[in-house]
């Protein structure tokens, strides 16, 4: 059953509107940016903004419009999330000290990966993923590992869609990233190499459910010039299954 849309002329479709104005890398947005980036008349926007900082949903910092501390706290009441979260963080950090390179925690919405949690240390090398921001899936190891194991009707509707080029070695041919997304699920394991940023490599594994449906994938992605993936193959995996079994014997006892 399709889910009911929002009506974007509603209040909440509105409020929406303005919270999702702001991208990861946000520091902070002036009233005349969030007008160009929402498309509200000037007085709508007032309103719904000052009815936002009331309810701690946005703050106004020297003028500009930063995302509230109180969204942060309604976020950690998402049962879901936050339980993944809880059980995911130590086998991250293990993940971490195996290979000092950046890694991920991901779900899938539609054709893009949202990260949860990302680690790093130093040396960790420029990429375009942020906590709470997007990549399409086809352009990344965890977006791959993810849709490997998704539907087929959900496959489609990834194939079937744009696939916009981010660099030279992007996948945009459908049929060939249905070969590669077959050799994913042979493999258990998916590799990016340099298909979302130039100089990024990368290593994938689904955290799967009982029935084998990807509730999450995680990553290791580093330098192309000193990372190789296929040598991590067996740590990725294993904080993979490590975190779906954590998740399974939860399940298994039910609320505390």
């Amino acid at each position: 059953m399709t889910e009911p849309a929002l009506d974007p002329a509603s209040v909440l479709g509105k409020a929406m509107r303005v919270l999702e104005a702001f991208a990861p890398d946000d520091t902070g947005v002036g009233f005349a940016e969030l007008q160009r980036r929402t498309g509200l008349p000037k007085a709508t926007l007032h309103r719904v903004a000052g009815d936002l900082v009331a309810s701690r949903l946005l703050t106004r910092i020297d003028g500009d419009y930063h995302l509230g501390s109180h969204l942060f706290e309604l976020g950690m009441r998402a049962s879901v999330e936050r339980t993944l979260l809880e059980v995911a963080t130590p086998f991250l950090e293990d993940l971490y000290e195996r290979t000092h390179e950046t890694v991920h925690l991901g779900l899938r919405e539609g054709a893009e990966v949202v990260y949860v949690a990302k680690f790093g240390g130093h040396r960790q090398v420029s990429s375009p993923s942020r906590i709470g921001g997007r990549m399409p899936v086809h352009a990344t190891a965890i977006g791959k590992a993810l849709l490997a194991w998704a539907d087929e009707s959900e496959r489609i509707a990834v194939l079937s869609g744009p696939l916009p080029r981010r660099t030279p070695r992007t996948i945009t041919a459908p049929g060939r990233l249905r070969q590669q997304l077959d050799r994913v699920r042979e493999q258990g394991v998916a590799f990016e190499h340099e298909e979302g940023a130039a100089g990024l490599v990368c290593v994938a594994a689904p955290v799967l459910d009982s029935r084998d449906r990807p509730v999450a994938a995680i990553s290791v992605a580093g330098a192309v010039t000193r990372f190789r993936p296929a040598d991590h193959v067996a740590s990725v995996r294993a904080a993979a299954a490590g975190i779906a079994a954590t998740l399974a014997r939860r399940e298994a006892l039910g609320p505390a």
